[in-house]
């Protein structure tokens, strides 16, 4: 059974520091683009970063120069370092592995295995 589970979330005050981690299992997950997406209440999933099995890395601009995502394949474990917090961060932080490469990395479509969130919320 394939399992992705998120951790690391919290309150942080506005400039501060988070690391987020999410736990991947059931299958090899080396060849699966894994990102992180965000949803705000009331509002649509959003891409926030993605590495892919090859090593390439995308980010949000918003997030551009703040976040770091990075894996272990050995752990099969992708992590989400969040510097420079601010309020317009909060969301619920998603996880997600998948191979579907006929859509692009930044669409939720990508992905077919998800995590159930862990929530984030930066205070001013």
């Amino acid at each position: 059974q394939v399992r992705v589970v998120e951790s690391g979330g919290g309150l942080v005050q506005a400039g501060g520091s988070l690391r987020l981690s999410c736990a991947a299992s059931g299958r090899s997950f080396r060849s699966d683009t894994m990102a992180w997406f965000r949803q705000a209440p009331g509002k649509e999933r959003e891409f926030v970063a993605a590495k892919t099995g090859g090593g390439v890395v995308y980010y949000e601009d918003s997030v551009k120069g703040r976040f770091t995502i990075s894996r272990d394949d050995a752990k099969n474990t992708v992590y989400l370092q969040m510097n420079s917090l601010k309020p317009e961060d909060t969301g619920l932080y998603y996880c997600g592995a998948g191979r579907r490469y006929s859509y692009a990395y930044f669409t939720p479509n990508r992905y077919e295995n998800w995590g159930q969130g862990t929530q984030v919320t930066v205070s001013s």
